[in-house]
């Protein structure tokens, strides 16, 4: 892969923008007929960029080192200083190509590189250069190991040039054209070899394997929507393709008929090279969707590929050229795209529920956005910010309801922690303002989720129940609903139920947060399941709750288990934690609401060797 922009663009741009745009289309149009030249597909010019594919690595290095060459004699006839000059990074690397859109490590290697080449440079890895002819009259620069974004391993890298005074090699026959002279001949014969060799009933990357799928596959259509990637410069765009990946999750997860993992258990691919074989193993689906922004002119370019990892095929990519103001009909076309594809049969109401009343307010959009970076620092401070910020959307919005729902989750959670001035105004501002975006959006499932949080804070836990199965009903993929409810009901006496959608969750995100096993394991005490709540605690400290509310509850199923010893440790341990760390203090935050099986858990605690 070939990866190539224009260094210093923005300069250029701003010299003269009707000039500069001219030469620098002008200078991608040469270098495409270079790279065609000698062998080369170019799949997309985006932007200030150009991506294109070889199948030999000689043929890609000459192309790009013929083109510098004649690019400095080209800028020599000006005297202006809009002279566009290109930096050139070549890779090997899988890819996926579809409809002349191609991603992949491939090509997310080959930009980097392209990012340490000097202005009329061309840089490739150390893959490149090993599996270069030694004849060709080329020089090296080593530059060493360079820690690349996303990737996790450092990549050596070679400035490679022209040897003074030699000549590139010219391009060579393509055996294309031979083909051509062959079939005036034997038309029949060729045809029959060109279809053995293309072969399309075979897979265009390794497909994922059913063996090493880390959980079974559903019995339904199985996606995971990766991170958008981000291919300009601008960091604001990465805010944006984090807003368009959640949008294009929340939607299809409210589809019925489809399995979609949660968008924070592929959060840990943001900014690496796309592996959809890995993804699919590691989440247990089928399909995986990948995508792109960046700028393009005054517009953005968004992309788009579904991807059957299973039979290693692309199934459909789209490539949409618009104003960011028409972020959310790009997002109405992928989503309905994606549910054609799968063959995913939709009733009216589920239409209405996938659609929801959106916004067609792009700053209402980002302000919404802004606010959920906020909420998810989960602080006092960040809270107030993440409110001030939602009902910011909603002035922009009035008719959206997707910002008020999210003004009563800060309210529900500030009482929840006791963080309010008056427990009492918060549980009545979280009531009013989920209950107002239930009238805007009767389809809001974050509105009826968190109605339902509410009356469960007031020991209303039949609606609540009610509220949480109605939204789960709703947005049956959504992994922060269905944990939520199993990790409420589990305190009022609905522990089975609690165990099903705790394992549900774990299923929709499989690198799901601790707390949901803190409370995974509580519900499997609950019920008697000891020695599994033992390790599922385990599990939890081994991946973040290392907290003295984890050992304490580690340490009543030891005293359960009649393992005193283990519980005095995981009593120590906690305390030292948490010095100050009561069974009162434990209580208060984690009732059980049952005086019988308040006073068992207490008694547990006690004995364990947690003070009063």
């Amino acid at each position: 892969m070939l990866h190539a922009d224009v260094a210093g663009s923005t300069a250029l741009v701003q010299h003269d923008e009707t000039l500069a745009h001219g030469r620098i289309t002008d200078a991608f149009r040469r270098c495409s007929s270079t790279i065609k030249d000698y062998g080369g597909v170019v799949h997309e010019i985006r932007g200030d960029a150009l991506v294109a594919e070889f199948a030999r690595v000689s043929d890609a290095v000459c192309a790009a080192l013929v083109f510098q060459k004649t690019n400095v004699e080209h800028n020599a006839q000006f005297s202006d200083g809009i002279t566009p000059v290109l930096r050139m990074g070549i890779s090997l690397g899988e890819v996926i190509i579809a409809d002349k859109t191609v991603t992949g490590a491939g090509v997310v290697l080959a930009q980097r590189l392209e990012q340490l080449a000097k202005p009329g440079g061309v840089c490739i890895q150390q893959a490149v250069y090993e599996a270069l002819p030694r004849h060709l009259p080329f020089d090296y620069e080593a530059l060493g190991e360079q820690q690349l974004k996303g990737f996790d391993e450092p990549v050596r890298a070679y400035a490679v040039t022209a040897k003074d005074g030699a000549e590139v090699p010219l391009p060579e026959p393509h055996t294309w054209r031979k083909g051509v002279i062959a079939a005036a001949t034997a038309t029949a014969l060729v045809l029959i070899g060109v279809f053995a060799w293309w072969q399309p009933w075979r897979p265009t990357f390794e497909p994922a394997s059913l063996e090493r799928m880390a959980h079974p596959l559903p019995n339904k259509p199985s996606i995971a929507v990766l991170p958008f990637d981000n291919y300009s410069d601008d960091p604001k765009l990465d805010f944006f393709a984090s807003g368009l990946t959640e949008d294009l999750t929340t939607a299809l997860s409210k589809a019925p008929g489809l399995f979609v993992i949660a968008r924070n258990s592929v959060a840990t691919y943001k900014g690496k090279p796309v592996n959809v074989k890995r993804v699919a193993e590691e989440q247990g689906v089928q399909y995986v969707l990948v995508g792109s922004v960046q700028e393009a002119d005054d517009k953005l370019r968004i992309t788009a590929q579904l991807v059957d990892a299973l039979n290693g095929h692309h199934v459909w990519a789209d490539r949409f050229d618009r104003p960011a103001s028409h972020v959310f009909a790009v997002q109405d076309e992928i989503t309905k795209s994606v549910l054609t594809e799968l063959q995913v049969e939709l009733t009216m109401g589920d239409n209405a529920r996938i659609r929801g009343r959106g916004t067609s307010n792009l700053e209402a959009w980002l302000l919404l956005l802004e606010g959920y970076g906020e909420l998810q620092k989960w602080t006092r401070e960040s809270m107030t910010r993440s409110r001030e910020l939602f009902e910011a959307a909603y002035k922009k919005d009035p008719a959206w309801a997707r910002p008020l729902a999210n003004v009563a989750l800060t309210h529900w959670f500030e009482a929840k922690q006791r963080w309010s001035t008056s427990r009492a105004e918060s549980v009545r501002l979280g009531i009013d303002f989920a209950k107002r975006a239930i009238e805007l959006d009767a389809n809001d499932s974050l509105g009826q989720y968190v109605l339902g949080n509410m009356y469960f804070l007031i020991v209303q836990p039949e609606r609540g129940i009610e509220l949480q199965r109605k939204a789960i009903a709703l947005a049956p993929n959504d992994f922060s609903i269905v944990a939520g409810m199993a990790m409420r009901i589990k305190d009022f006496g609905q522990e089975q139920e609690a165990i099903q959608l705790f394992e549900h969750a774990m299923r929709l995100s499989p690198k799901h947060p601790w707390w949901v096993l803190f409370g995974y394991g509580f519900a499997l005490h609950l019920v008697g399941r000891k020695e599994e709540a033992e390790q599922t605690y385990k599990k939890a400290i081994d991946i973040g709750a290392n907290n003295a509310r984890t050992y304490a509850r580690l340490a009543a199923v030891y005293v359960d288990l009649d393992r005193m010893n283990e519980a005095r440790v995981a009593i120590n341990e906690a305390l030292r934690l948490e010095p100050k760390y009561t069974v009162s203090k434990y209580e208060k935050a984690y009732p059980l609401n049952d005086s019988k099986r308040d006073a068992w858990y207490k008694n547990l605690l006690s004995r364990a060797g947690l003070p009063e």
